[in-house]
């Protein structure tokens, strides 16, 4: 029996130290993948940059190309990582990639939306579970509508933005934010190195996007496997105890996974089987809206300028904008949660409600509207 358990503790040290490792590799695969994307991006020149510039010149056009690309690869710590990515090398400037960031504050709800529709075969677990699955894209929809306007007209995001970064980071360089010069990161030799032996900058954009995605893919299916371990109603009773501590749990171990999808997604069988009410998961996915932004911090933390810093501050005051507005206020609280239960209503109806809604908000709309706005 003492044989037994010293083996079971042996074989449950490697499980753990070779889980340790893994998640520690991805991270470190991600940190290399941003830096290998500046690099890449840099080696593309001014004429690349001037092109990207342009086509995201438009700021209606460059909203829904970030919902779009990132509803494709349902993941906005991508698309905000390249985004970042983007800004410090210089091919994309702060102000077209304000709206970028906020389509893909939207564009990552998709992944719950879809997973509730695998409820579709249980007409009550479906209506609730498509509530608590587009209740997070109504939070952002709501939030863009509201703040999008205001940037545009006033600039608050990147004036605000631009103001904090100078008050806690006065010590980055404001010219590197319009330069295609180098900086030194830890992962420097390296990306030289490829660089040297890749001359192409479109191959070594490719790879390093390439990369991102693999890091991101392997991270998240490693904590992925970790909270499912877990049964709902622990699951529940632990992170659902009330409002506040909902929602801290929410920036917690989204900010602890870089990524709200898998979040968000949990959250939907949960409400579906109703071992948690829609109400209380509200404040959980405001959290995970929250948590997320940390990818573009790290992103840009590596980079060490300006405008990748003030695009990543953007990002975090348009989800922390939008919990001010959706989390305090009694009458606004309750219009995602009223849309989102409408919507699941409506499914209850209609089953194809759901697969419209998908169709309509994250792939005809944004197809349409970038072709009116590019006429």
């Amino acid at each position: 029996m003492v044989d037994q358990n010293a083996t079971e503790s042996r074989t449950h040290s490697k499980r753990t130290l070779s889980l340790v490792l893994l998640i520690v590799g991805s991270i470190l695969l991600f940190l290399f993948s941003l830096d290998l994307m500046v690099s890449s991006l840099r080696h593309l020149g001014s004429d690349t940059a001037r092109s990207v510039i342009e086509a995201t010149e438009n700021p209606f056009t460059a909203l829904f190309v970030g919902l779009l690309v990132t509803a494709l690869i349902q993941s906005s710590s991508t698309t905000t990582a390249l985004t970042v990515a983007l800004v410090a090398s210089g091919a994309l400037s702060f102000q077209s990639a304000i709206p970028v960031i906020m389509g893909a504050n939207i564009g990552t709800t998709i992944t719950s939306t879809i997973v509730s529709l695998g409820f579709i075969n249980k007409k009550k677990e479906f209506k609730r579970a498509v509530a608590g699955g587009t209740y997070h894209c109504f939070f952002n929809v709501l939030t863009a509508l509201i703040l999008f306007p205001l940037e545009l007209n006033y600039g608050l995001l990147s004036t605000t933005s631009e103001w904090i970064g100078q008050m806690l980071f006065p010590t980055f360089d404001a010219r590197a934010s319009s330069s295609l010069g180098t900086t030194w990161t830890p992962f420097s030799f390296l990306t030289d190195f490829l660089a040297a032996k890749i001359p192409s900058g479109i191959v070594l954009a490719v790879l390093s996007f390439v990369l991102l995605v693999i890091s991101i893919l392997i991270f998240r299916k490693l904590i992925s496997d970790l909270l499912k371990a877990q049964s709902p109603e622990t699951f529940s009773r632990f992170f659902f105890a009330g409002e506040l501590k909902s929602f801290f749990w929410g920036v917690i171990t989204t900010a602890a996974i870089r990524s709200s999808t898998i979040t968000t997604s949990i959250v939907v069988p949960i409400v579906a089987k109703k071992i948690v009410k829609m109400r209380m998961a509200a404040p959980f996915i405001m959290g995970a809206n929250m948590g997320t932004t940390i990818t573009a911090f790290i992103a840009a933390m590596l980079n060490s300028n300006n405008s990748a810093i003030n695009i990543a501050i953007v990002h975090f005051l348009f989800n922390f904008t939008g919990v001010l507005l959706f989390f305090p206020i009694p009458a606004l609280k309750e219009l995602p949660i009223r849309l989102a239960t409408a919507l699941g209503k409506l499914t209850l109806r209609y089953r194809i409600a759901g697969f419209v809604f998908i169709l309509l908000t994250f792939f005809i709309i944004p197809f349409s509207l970038i072709y009116l706005y590019q006429e």
